[in-house]
């Protein structure tokens, strides 16, 4: 069997890895929504910059795609001002069963609404829509028996040329991203004014992986990739190919950049409280030392900091969106 049917099958066929009951992706692996509430919250500002940049509209969508157990969308409330909360309408989109005891007013559906006026966001999802491995420089499909097969399709040949040419290395293998950028070419399509926004562990076209980069996690520990159901199986995400796609549908080139400099856009920094706050302030200084270890984490460029950020505008002019997140859009 090809990689991206038994992906398919052990992601999202009958009882697999994301479609059956239990705790969820948090239950296996640590996503930057999981790693700390400073997510949320700089997500909760670039929400509130962009209601702003919209004219406050009287519906204020935020769609999350590959919402887990809905963490994100739980959280979020709180964090926003009451006038726009009250204009909130959350959606999550998963193919899992809904959680019990979910908020109500949080919709659960199996694909992303069209005509959304706000934020979709699609944290660590691209990872997980299957992909093809190709091997050789006449590229075939490799089998999950590590035996390769027959030649690629004449659309998954014109992908491989145009985003991840052989580099000539014996052994080397090169992950099809053709049916994630059609994902992700569709989910902006269904923003009708907003922004849509990717974050994910990815690459460029000038430092893919060789030997690929097919990974498997369960019960917080990297395992095998085994596509039996058992374990997550990912794969990082060419995104700039994913940012092309995207780009086709808006019309309008995304900003691409790393989560350590999105996220310090919106207000999360990894700086220290001043020592001098230890005597004045120690109750304050233990919080804010806290604070900057959590925001540490989601900027490490060594670990989640170094996740990219694809954020596309759709019918948004470029001048609104540098009022956004200024540092981002003012860079590209």
């Amino acid at each position: 069997m090809r990689w991206g049917a038994a992906m398919e099958k052990a992601l999202y066929g009958e009882d697999g890895f994301f479609t059956r009951p239990g705790p969820g992706p948090a239950g296996h692996f640590r996503t930057s929504v999981h790693a700390s509430p400073l997510f949320a919250g700089a997500l909760a500002r670039l929400i509130v910059r962009l209601d702003e940049a919209l004219g406050r509209p009287a519906t204020f969508d935020v769609v999350d795609v590959g919402a887990g157990r809905a963490e994100l969308l739980t959280a979020l409330p709180a964090l926003l001002p009451s006038d726009l909360r009250e204009r909130l309408r959350r959606t999550a989109v998963e193919v899992g069963p809904r959680p019990v005891g979910l908020d109500p007013e949080i919709s659960w559906v199996a694909s992303a609404p069209s005509g959304a006026v706000g934020l979709l966001v699609a944290t660590e999802w691209l990872d997980n829509v299957p992909v093809d491995v190709a091997v050789g420089e006449a590229p075939r499909y490799l089998h999950v028996s590590g035996r390769p097969g027959m030649p690629v399709s004449r659309a998954d040949e014109r992908w491989l040329r145009e985003w991840w040419p052989h580099p000539g290395v014996a052994g080397a293998r090169a992950e099809i991203g053709r049916l994630r950028d059609e994902a992700w070419a569709g989910a902006v399509g269904s923003v009708s004014r907003g922004l849509a926004v990717a974050v994910d562990y990815g690459h460029l076209r000038d430092a893919r992986p060789v030997f690929g980069s097919l990974a498997g996690y369960r019960d917080g520990r990297r395992v095998d990739p085994v596509p039996d159901g058992s374990c997550d199986v990912s794969a990082y995400v060419a995104m700039d190919a994913v940012a092309a796609a995207g780009a086709v549908v808006a019309g309008v080139t995304p900003a691409v950049v790393s989560q350590r400099t999105a996220l310090r856009a919106l207000g999360v920094h990894g700086r220290r409280p001043p020592h001098s706050q230890a005597h004045d302030d120690p109750v304050g200084y233990v919080h804010a030392l806290a604070l900057s270890s959590a925001a540490a984490e989601l900027t490490d460029p060594e670990g989640l900091g170094g996740h990219w950020w694809v954020l596309q505008p759709r019918d948004l002019d470029p001048l609104v969106c540098q009022s956004v997140i200024p540092a981002v859009f003012s860079s590209t």
